[in-house]
């Protein structure tokens, strides 16, 4: 019984300490569900690339802004694509400025003048597991971009880099947009 007493605290530690798990921290370099990348490029020399000056990015339906693409010049384009939907829809308003309604005061009722165009991206998607600590991603299979014509469509054309295209990373360009 004497030597018990002595056994008892370092065994104690022991179980406490093998029964432990190692902390599920997802890592910031993993790979996570993958944004649509296109790049822009000149219509009449379609080698070169083109910026987009003045552009808005917005999300038809909720009309939010994209961080970033508030009025901005940019020849490359991260979107991100809805998860729980087989599409997303963006305006892309070309040489954007801000209409104040007449009322320069109040910002609540301004919004975006400029040439829209409206794109619809369609896709299949796949959920992928991760790890335990990341989870799942979502891939997208299948993708396709429409430009929905009006009477002065900014942009001309756009291409997937590859058939059938799918995002699965934001290393490269899924689509070249011609304008």
């Amino acid at each position: 019984m004497k030597y018990f007493k002595y056994l008892f605290l370092p065994l104690l530690v022991i179980g406490i300490t093998a029964s432990c798990e190692r902390d599920d921290i997802c890592p910031e370099s993993t790979s996570t569900t993958p944004s649509l990348i296109i790049d822009a490029f000149d219509v009449d020399n379609q080698e070169d690339v083109k910026n987009v000056f003045g552009l808005v990015v917005a999300g038809v339906g909720n009309n939010k802004v994209l961080s970033g693409y508030a009025i901005t010049t940019t020849a490359n384009l991260v979107l991100p694509l809805k998860t729980t939907e087989d599409t997303t829809q963006f305006v892309l308003i070309n040489e954007a400025t801000v209409n104040d309604n007449g009322t320069p005061n109040d910002t609540s009722d301004d919004f975006y003048d400029g040439n829209q165009d409206v794109i619809t991206i369609s896709y299949t998607r796949e959920e992928v597991f991760v790890s335990r600590a990341c989870g799942y991603k979502t891939i997208f299979k299948d993708v396709e971009v429409v430009i929905e014509t009006d009477t002065d469509n900014w942009i001309q054309l756009i291409q997937s880099v590859n058939n059938p295209q799918s995002v699965e990373d934001e290393t490269a360009t899924h689509f070249n947009l011609f304008h």
